[in-house]
């Protein structure tokens, strides 16, 4: 980068303030962040949050307030110089924060799985002169990223084009968890619930499907601890289309502790269909479950097939994402994992000037598993919990 990069983050919750603060901490970027929040007393706490000492001359963060819709003169004042708009808020405003990027030439990255929202953004980043990185958190994110670089490896080792499996597992969980639901909030509750409730994009015999939400339900054990995976929308990103007609089956599926997706099936058995069904599920589940610190972030990868010479072989990568310390303060797991995606996208995109649409799977895989960001956040605890 020819120049110290001036970020935009819309949102100033948890995501948005650990951003703030991997940024200004990694000497690669030593950004100038600018938060945006419809609240500009959030858009403080998190530039408080953020403006701790970090071994960069980065300056410090500034928060604004934002408007719920549109613009105003001091965000198109602010999107005029800057190189990047960091989009945290809800996937519904993805397409008119890209309409805004597009409009000041900034780059363009955010995090969310909605399907409707992501194939709207595309099509505004047609003939874009920035990037349009899209998915970049961590479920859709660094999950398709590890998957594709796995596929990529399995196939070179072993000499084939095309494989029979392509798993994608993630859990994001408290340490602990007790009857009925067996979960905690680690992070924002909205998506959760349309994630279980809208359709699964899955390849089947090389075809590319939609699947119900919560159904072909598996027992998964990684480190000895047993743990329930079902299907869940949003997660596979592009990697269906990508890899289509080369991976037999492939699918993304999200973990949680046994018990957990029996409770959520009894909650919507008394929430009849319509488009408030999301919103229903949403409130009984926020009504039941606490919201929790301690959490970790489980992440689980396989590729299967038969080599060259017909033998049955399997490449599996395996994390337990702790919370860590990051210039004095604490992260949680949820929010360093996902944070740490959307930087290494965003430094990818800015050391090498990338333009137009950027989807999972087009992702330079070693670049991004080996960068700054990534190698903080992504690290296996390796013990029980």
């Amino acid at each position: 980068m020819a120049k110290r990069p001036t970020i935009f983050i819309a949102g100033s919750g948890g995501i948005g303030r650990a951003l703030a603060l991997l940024l200004r901490n990694e000497a690669r970027t030593a950004a100038e962040v600018i938060l945006g929040d419809i609240h500009q007393s959030a858009a403080d706490e998190a530039c408080e949050y953020a403006n701790v000492k970090v071994p960069t001359d980065a300056p410090a963060a500034r928060g604004i307030t934002m408007p719920m819709e549109g613009t105003s003169d001091e965000l198109d004042g602010i999107l005029k110089s800057a190189d990047a708009i960091l989009d945290c808020l809800p996937g519904s405003q993805a397409p008119r924060m890209a309409r805004l990027a597009k409009e000041h030439g900034c780059h363009y990255l955010n995090l969310t799985e909605y399907v409707a929202e992501t194939n709207e953004v595309l099509g505004i980043a047609e003939g874009a002169d920035t990037c349009f990185a899209l998915q970049c958190g961590l479920a859709p994110g660094f999950i398709n990223i590890l998957g594709h670089d796995l596929y990529l490896k399995a196939t070179k080792a072993w000499n084939v084009d095309k494989v029979d499996n392509l798993e994608m597992r993630v859990g994001a969980l408290t340490r602990h968890a007790a009857e009925p639901h067996h979960y905690g909030w680690t992070w924002s509750p909205v998506g959760v619930a349309t994630e279980y409730v809208k359709d699964a994009i899955a390849v089947r015999d090389y075809k590319t499907v939609n699947v119900p939400s919560l159904t072909e339900r598996k027992t998964l054990r990684l480190h000895g601890l047993e743990y329930e995976e079902a299907l869940t929308s949003g997660g596979a990103a592009d990697l269906p289309e990508a890899l289509a007609g080369k991976v037999r089956d492939l699918d993304y599926k999200t973990l949680r502790y046994p018990g957990h997706y029996a409770w959520v099936e009894d909650l919507l058995k008394g929430i009849p269909d319509g488009a408030d069904r999301p919103a229903k599920l949403q409130a009984a589940m926020e009504a039941a479950i606490p919201h929790v610190e301690d959490d970790i972030v489980i992440i689980y990868a396989a590729v299967e097939g038969k080599d060259e010479h017909g033998t049955l072989r399997a490449e599996r990568a395996t994390y337990f994402c702790p919370s860590i310390d990051v210039a004095g303060r604490r992260l949680r797991a949820i929010q360093s994992t996902t944070a740490a995606g959307i930087a290494e996208v965003l430094l990818i995109a800015l050391e090498q000037g990338l333009t137009g649409p950027l989807l999972q799977s087009q992702v330079p895989t070693e670049t991004f598993l080996n960068g700054p960001f990534v190698s903080l956040a992504y690290v296996d605890e390796e013990r029980r919990v």
